[in-house]
């Protein structure tokens, strides 16, 4: 519901002689002076002489219940919903055998709600984990007090390892044949380079990420 109301300025001056105070006084309308006589007392005390009123109109406003309906759109509840159905669904528990059990809808719906709210939490504590991993891993080795830092870690199964990215440069050379009888063959050495090598980890704690070849020539 919309209204359009009227606001009206009433401007008063005191005593010039004696207070010289200047007042503005704006209301809406119906809510100015509800005896229907324009008069104000100063501060002071005195009675004040009205110099001048100025009317105004004030767009109109939109109620807080009128809001709520344009932003809270309404729940259609289906025919067929019965919170007092009985459903039969399987529980699974990991890789043993699967069981059968018997509930209401109801209780149904709050078993996956408090299911979703554990995951969020699960999730936030995990993040929060990682954020003392990080911490822990960086201040570890200039720590004063490792055996502290190892405790904590324990009791949060955190491994304190440490990632390293690195960039490393290998030179390799090499012989690559090919028939020259062939007439159709044209070689392109950089791309049968490029396509035959790759580079490979011995070691457990090293992970190969990305390989590029690069400035293949002939010797």
């Amino acid at each position: 519901m919309t209204n359009e109301l009227v606001s009206s300025k009433y401007t008063f001056v005191c005593d010039p002689d004696e207070c010289d105070c200047l007042i503005e006084l704006t209301s809406s309308d119906g809510f100015g002076f509800p005896s229907g006589v324009t008069e104000l007392t100063c501060p002071c005390g005195r009675k004040t002489t009205l110099l001048s009123v100025e009317h105004a109109t004030i767009a109109p406003t939109t109620t807080k219940e009128e809001q709520m309906e344009t932003t809270t759109p309404a729940v259609t509840v289906p025919d067929t919903y019965n919170s007092n159905l009985l459903v039969t669904y399987k529980v699974i528990r990991g890789y043993s055998d699967a069981e059968y059990a018997t509930d209401k809808v109801a209780s149904i719906e709050w078993d996956l709600h408090n299911g979703r709210q554990s995951q969020k939490r699960v999730t936030t504590l995990l993040s929060q984990i990682d954020a003392v991993k990080e911490i822990i891993c960086e201040a570890y080795a200039d720590s004063s007090d490792q055996d502290t830092l190892r405790e904590i870690a324990e009791a949060l199964s955190i491994e304190l390892i440490k990632e390293v990215e690195f960039t490393a440069s290998i030179e390799v050379s090499g012989t690559y044949s090919y028939n020259i009888l062939e007439n159709d063959y044209d070689l392109d050495l950089e791309s049968e380079v490029t396509d035959a090598l790759y580079a490979d980890s011995n070691n457990g704690n090293i992970e190969i990420g990305d390989t590029e070849v690069c400035n293949v020539r002939e010797a």
